[in-house]
């Protein structure tokens, strides 16, 4: 694991353990427009993959018809599952009736998106700020690492949500009325306590939206680390009995139950902001 260093602080032989350095994202390509950092880092190169790794699972699930009969009947079975979660549990849910022809392909590409990037984060890949030397060649070492475990991350994808909602909201009932609907039935009097809190209560939205998503993902991450770290840290392969199983578990927790259920949460509640910012009386 490259979040083990040996020798790294203290006396020759010494163990560190810093699984936070695999959270690193460095700079591969440096890019900079004036004060904009665009650099290709590990989180950009996971995001192309997930993307790419979208589209093709997209692709292959509705449209692909290569294979026996039985074989495309069977992947359009699946398909058409998650399209239907997408639609009965994500955008009618959320969306009102009149906004789900806009706004399905938004809320679903985002629920496959991260689902996609949050399983990526589960699969050893050369994607890593660590390197081995094969016959005189410096290539990357494998590594497990979620974009979603990144703040950065998950900010943007939130403020897209944040902006499609005002977006739609100013949108479907024009700016004063939208902006109306956030100040409910009080005294006047009570305004300067009111709407100071309303647009604390939008923005708290972005923030929770953002870290949900990030925090669960990097808690995941930190947990399994650890647990193989102790191995090494700790020096006693006896260790290893506990340590190994528990990792296996929380591995298979996190890729079985929480990759897909964050994906979920953040779609169905995207589809709920755009919701109930075009028909704020509900």
């Amino acid at each position: 694991l490259p979040a083990l260093a040996f020798g790294a602080e203290g006396g020759e032989g010494e163990e560190t353990f810093n699984p936070e350095e695999d959270f690193e994202i460095g700079e591969w390509i440096p890019i900079k427009l004036g004060p904009l950092d665009l650099s290709i880092n590990k989180a950009v190169a996971y995001l192309i993959l997930g993307t790419i790794c979208t589209i093709a699972l997209g692709l292959f699930l509705m449209r692909a018809r290569i294979g026996t009969k039985n074989e495309v009947g069977r992947r359009q079975a699946v398909g058409e599952m998650v399209y239907e979660i997408a639609q009965v549990q994500v955008a009618e849910q959320g969306l009102p009736h009149k906004a789900i022809g806009r706004w399905f392909p938004y809320v679903a590409s985002l629920m496959l998106f991260i689902w996609v990037i949050n399983l990526l984060g589960f699969i050893p890949l050369p994607l890593s700020n660590e390197t081995f030397e094969l016959f005189g060649v410096e290539l990357p070492t494998l590594a497990v690492y979620a974009a979603t475990s990144s703040i950065s991350v998950t900010l943007a994808l939130a403020l897209m949500t944040f902006v499609f909602t005002h977006y739609e909201g100013i949108r479907a009932n024009g700016p004063v009325k939208y902006f109306k609907s956030w100040i409910p039935d009080v005294p006047k009097a009570m305004y300067p306590l009111i709407v100071p809190l309303e647009i604390l209560g939008q923005l708290m939205r972005l923030i929770s939206l953002s870290v949900r998503l990030y925090a669960n993902m990097l808690a995941g991450h930190m947990l399994i680390l650890t647990f193989i770290g102790l191995i090494f840290v700790l020096g006693n392969l006896a260790i290893a009995a506990l340590a190994v199983p528990a990792a296996a578990a929380f591995y298979l927790f996190e890729v079985v139950i929480v990759v897909s259920i964050q994906a979920f949460i953040f779609a169905a509640l995207s589809a709920i902001y755009i919701g109930s910012a075009i028909e704020p009386e509900h």
